[in-house]
């Protein structure tokens, strides 16, 4: 038996006008949340037309063999980051003429593949053992509308094909569960003298692998009660009968996070020598949604912690493209090591003094973009009357 999909219908209806649009075929991602019982699919975003690809199509017969994969993998990762916690990239669709039809499953398993690989290379955090590695590969024929979905386990590189079913339905997130919760952050990243170069983007990942392991220590409150994680997020809570429109409910979260990290009363200390140090202050608020189908309290503050750092790190990877696209791509976000000319010496650190102030400069800006991104761009229709 294969998985269940249910699809909010308003997809059908963008899937239908991309089919009639875009010829001679069309990719982009199916977004959404997965549970133990069944996948749910919120949203489908078209990847954004190559002006390269444009033209080769323009030029000779369109081949599913051109598809940009790196171009495709680069829109999921940018999508992803801007996810709140609970959603993420389930899978790739594909809109394409019966010409090409026959090669459609073999690219779209290629596809899912690559999305997830790239994906997986930012997170911080580790998928659970029971967790569901399955991810959609969903094709439509632009000229009969014939929807054919199956999925592919992620994590078996040989995995065949499994069928799926692809059911639309109605108000799908309308009486979705939304946890938030604000985080304080103040992180200390070494960078040690003792490294020949002091890759910034290293070190900070390294630092945010140390705090990460905090956050999933810590204990969270979920409207001021420490829950049990295998009962149910909505136990207790009254049922909508009759009439009544249901809404997105809102849990508020508070985060306790250890002041010891270690289990042991006895620990080791390490002097190592240092040349600088990445300080991230500010604070950082989260939001997660989580489905209404009796969902345990596990699964809601699995979500919450993962949002949470992915927001954290992904503002931080923004940052480092943003460096790199203004300093120019002959330079590199490093600190040079220090030679024996004096003159050479004086320049190192003034280029490690220029960075070290950027760096601060920015992660405040940053670590505010994470709040204004997740407050703007996701308040999602979905989850609002």
């Amino acid at each position: 038996m294969g998985r269940t999909y249910l699809v909010e219908e308003g997809i059908g209806q963008y899937l239908t006008e991309l089919s009639t649009k875009v010829k001679p075929y069309v990719t982009g991602l199916l977004i959404g949340q997965c549970s133990p019982q069944r996948d749910y699919v919120i949203r489908a975003v078209r990847t954004p037309p190559k002006e390269q690809q444009q033209q080769e199509e323009s030029l000779g017969p369109p081949k599913l063999a051109s598809l940009d994969e790196e171009w495709i993998t680069t829109h999921a990762s940018q999508v992803s980051r801007m996810l709140p916690g609970g959603l993420l990239v389930l899978g790739v669709f594909m809109i394409a003429t019966p010409e090409l039809a026959k090669d459609g499953q073999n690219a779209l398993r290629k596809l899912i593949f690559s999305v997830e690989k790239s994906l997986s290379k930012r997170r911080l955090w580790k998928p659970a053992e029971e967790e569901v590695s399955d991810r959609a590969a969903l094709q439509i024929c632009s000229a009969t509308k014939k929807v054919v979905c199956r999925t592919y386990d992620v994590q078996d590189p040989k995995s065949s094909a499994k069928p799926a079913d692809w059911k639309y339905q109605n108000a799908l997130t309308a009486s979705w569960v939304a946890l938030g919760c604000t985080v304080n952050v103040n992180i200390h990243i070494p960078l040690l003298a003792t490294s020949p170069n002091h890759d910034l983007e290293k070190n900070t990942k390294n630092g945010l692998n140390r705090w990460s392991k905090q956050i999933e220590d810590s204990v969270f409150l979920i409207n001021g009660q420490v829950k049990d994680e295998d009962t149910e997020l909505l136990e207790g809570q009254k049922k909508f009968r009759g009439n009544t429109q249901p809404s997105t409910q809102i849990s508020d979260v508070k985060v306790l996070t250890q002041l010891c990290q270690g289990a042991s009363p006895r620990s080791t200390a390490t002097v190592q020598v240092c040349s600088g140090s990445i300080n991230l202050r500010g604070a950082v608020k989260c939001r997660a949604y989580i489905h209404s189908n009796k969902p345990k309290v596990k699964e809601a503050i699995q979500a919450l912690k993962r949002d949470i750092i992915n927001t954290l790190s992904d503002r931080c990877e923004i940052l480092f493209e943003d460096l790199i696209l203004n300093e120019g791509p002959q330079k590199k976000i490093d600190i040079c090591p220090v030679t024996d000319s004096p003159s050479d010496t004086q320049q190192a650190q003034l280029t490690k003094a220029t960075l070290l102030l950027k760096l601060q400069q920015n992660m405040g800006l940053v670590v505010a973009a994470a709040v204004a991104v997740l407050a703007s761009i996701f308040s999602f229709n979905y989850f609002s009357d």
